[in-house]
């Protein structure tokens, strides 16, 4: 009986052995080894690096403002009579023609009779001239003999010694012909004359409307020369000079114009940290109020490339290809733009990823896409 339960025992035991392996077996026969050369490799285009000198552009937008503009505003008060042309925006102007002429009828009677005024005074006084200063007399008497109430009134004789300036001025000339002075001055803000060849690009008041001290009648331009303003990076300043060539362009890349830095703000924007650039332009085709994108030449970063910033992995790293493997390699980006990114540290003839590849990761095995076979399938 024991060498019975000792042959069944042993029996159970290979038993169970043979079912094991038999199913390992089994297993085994069904999963069937990948070979290394039919497994998925994607498909990637490279360019080798070859560094070089890079130009740094920095684009700026900003208007276009005329360098000389005159806002047109009222001093004084008065009914708006005319121009010596039609006001109205888009009229030209030269220089020392009337902008806007204002009624100023009831002013000049005024200012005539403070001169009226002054010249009753020194008639009065002639008498004591000729009695205490004889030497004197004569050239205040043809001052009368000149003296125009409709014409500005001239400047009053120098006295010769100290006794005649004080009798003058004791008798109240002088602080009347200081007064006339100013109404004169004041009489001439009734007419606004162009001080300049122009153009009126605003015109706010028509020909008999009532004008009030401090409104806006217009705006008046020289359309001869204009100035871009725009915003640059602190860290750029430093390289613009001014009289240097900026190259302009309309929005739409359609229309080029050229400028030269005719100004830089000395202060920095403290919320933007960017500095003021003043671009003068001189174009015909130029119009007030446009908006234009400068390219300010910077500086020419050495030993670096250019390439698209959708290549760029956490802002500093590249993906490059070594023995058809992908490589995440460390740069230093220098300068961005807005779909562009200068970078250093890759060495010349590494193949740096060139398009961004889905789905990538450090050790994925891929293959080089020729350029040949790309202009092919683009034939086809």
């Amino acid at each position: 009986m024991d060498k019975r339960k000792i042959i069944l025992s042993i029996l159970g035991v290979l038993l169970i052995v043979l079912a094991v392996f038999g199913a390992k077996a089994i297993i085994d026969s069904n999963v069937k080894e990948v070979p290394e050369n039919t497994k998925v490799v994607k498909n990637v285009f490279v360019e080798t690096v070859e560094n070089r000198k890079v130009p740094i552009v920095v684009p700026a937008n900003g208007s276009v403002t005329a360098l000389k503009k005159l806002e047109l505003f009222s001093e004084v008060e008065g009914i708006f009579q005319g121009s010596s042309k039609a006001f109205r925006p888009g009229q030209r102007y030269n220089r020392g023609q009337v902008l806007l002429r204002i009624n100023s009828e009831e002013y000049t009677a005024s200012v005539r009779s403070a001169k009226s005024e002054l010249f009753n005074n020194i008639t009065s006084i002639m008498p004591d001239l000729r009695m205490d200063y004889p030497d004197s007399f004569q050239k205040w008497q043809d001052y009368l003999n000149n003296f125009d109430v409709n014409s500005t009134t001239k400047p009053l004789p120098e006295s010769d010694s100290d006794k005649e300036k004080y009798f003058i001025t004791g008798r109240g000339i002088q602080s009347a012909y200081y007064e006339i002075k100013n109404l004169e001055e004041r009489l001439r803000k009734f007419n606004i004359i162009a001080p300049f060849d122009g153009v009126l690009t605003e015109a706010a008041v028509n020909p008999g409307t009532l004008v009030r001290p401090g409104q806006k009648l217009g705006e008046f331009i020289d359309p001869s020369v204009y100035e871009l303003e725009v915003a640059v990076g602190k860290k750029f300043s430093d390289l613009l000079k001014i009289g240097e060539n900026v190259a302009l362009q309309d929005l739409d890349g359609n229309q080029t114009y050229s400028g030269t830095v005719s100004r830089i703000n000395a202060r920095v924007d403290r919320a933007s940290q960017t500095i003021q650039v003043f671009i003068r332009i001189e174009d015909p085709n130029i119009r007030e109020g446009m908006y234009l994108e400068a390219k300010l030449d910077a500086r020419d970063e050495e030993n670096a490339i250019e390439i698209a910033r959708e290549l760029l992995i956490d802002r500093s790293k590249v993906y490059v290809v070594r023995d058809s493997l992908l490589v995440l390699e460390e740069i230093n980006p220098v300068y961005f733009s807005s779909n562009k990114v200068v970078i250093k540290g890759l060495e010349d003839g590494e193949k740096l990823v060139s398009a961004p590849v889905p789905g990538a990761h450090p050790g994925m095995k891929v293959q080089i896409q020729e350029q040949e076979d790309t202009d092919k399938a683009e034939e086809f």
